[in-house]
């Protein structure tokens, strides 16, 4: 758990890709990642459900389990919202091999959310693990969002026990550098279009995702090879995949 959190720095950010089976994770890890956190958006499709269905401690923990148990890196979860009770799914995944623990506000209000975050550390504290607690806010994702609202929150999340502070959806880097100077370490979520590993480290940035991009871009590719095939009767999307062999012997 502790060198999960020690790969949180300012000047050398943490470079967190994200996966959503066995599959995608040790391809990631392969790839030389120094450690994975899971998409709920991702584990959700996988298990054929839309992103925010409820996927439930049991579930969650479960693919948590099994990435863990393939990959030799640390893993972080992503339990969305915390399901019913945050404190059984913070253990759930933390038994389950999991070193970080991404949990996010939603509509929440900062007060409920502090308790929320303040639940999950007590849960890790109770297993005596010093896990990397990741306090997402969504105060970007729906548009513009506020920097005093998100330094407000990330003073509350502090005292409840949260490590950084996580913004998707912000790609301004003024904003960015105003949150990361703030009360907690900033993380961020990346994808085509976000500024650079460079500018975000630059900015202050301790940790950079890159949330379902990953598992999109999987889809959209298989989405474009299955158009090819079926209007053109060409194979050129298959191109670049991932070689056969290559994957049974990670797999192995």
């Amino acid at each position: 758990m502790q060198a999960f959190s020690a790969l949180h720095r300012a000047g050398a950010p943490l470079l967190l890709p994200n996966a959503w089976d066995v599959a995608s994770a040790v391809v990631i890890a392969d790839a030389g990642a120094a450690a994975i956190a899971t998409t709920s958006a991702g584990v959700a499709w996988s298990l054929g459900v839309p992103d925010g269905a409820d996927l439930g401690a049991d579930r969650v923990a479960e693919v948590v389990g099994r990435i863990v148990s393939a990959v030799g890196v640390p893993v972080s979860a992503d339990i969305e919202g915390g399901y019913a009770d945050v404190a059984a799914t913070t253990t759930a995944v933390i038994e389950a091999g999991a070193s970080g623990v991404n949990l996010e506000d939603g509509t929440r209000e900062p007060a409920e959310q502090a308790d929320r975050l303040s639940a999950a550390r007590a849960a890790a504290d109770e297993l005596g693990d010093a896990i990397w607690l990741n306090a997402r806010t969504d105060l970007f994702l729906a548009g513009p969002g506020s920097v005093d609202e998100a330094l407000a929150r990330a003073e509350r999340y502090a005292e409840a026990g949260a490590d950084s502070l996580f913004v998707p959806g912000l790609t301004d880097l003024g904003a960015i550098t105003e949150l990361a100077n703030g009360p907690l370490p900033l993380a961020v979520m990346v994808q085509y279009g976000a500024p650079t590993v460079a500018e975000l480290t630059a900015a202050g940035v301790v940790r950079i995702s890159l949330g379902s991009a990953i598992a999109q871009a999987a889809y959209g590719l298989a989405a474009r090879a299955t158009t090819e095939l079926l209007k053109a009767g060409t194979y050129p999307a298959t191109r670049e995949g991932f070689p056969y062999d290559a994957m049974n012997r990670l797999l192995g």
